[in-house]
């Protein structure tokens, strides 16, 4: 039996968690430290002079895609 196995490119089109905080003004390994210090999104916002709803955004953005976004299979 011959089994099909589809083959997905190991990249994506969405911009890393990097270029969107640098997007926005905000130094990446800083934010990186306030998450792994467990800092609230409104002490990230004030630290870093942006919205909650922004640090919520990339916030969620690590969460669920981790820094680069990367899929695929070989």
């Amino acid at each position: 039996m011959e089994e099909y196995i589809r083959s997905r490119v190991p990249w994506s089109t969405e911009p890393s968690l990097k270029f969107k905080t640098e997007e926005v003004g905000i130094e990446f390994d800083e934010f990186i430290d306030g998450l792994k210090d467990g800092k609230s999104d409104a002490e990230m916002a004030e630290e870093f002079d942006v919205t909650e709803k922004l640090i919520y955004h990339l916030r969620d953005h690590f969460m669920r895609y981790g820094l680069g976004h990367i899929m695929g299979q070989d």
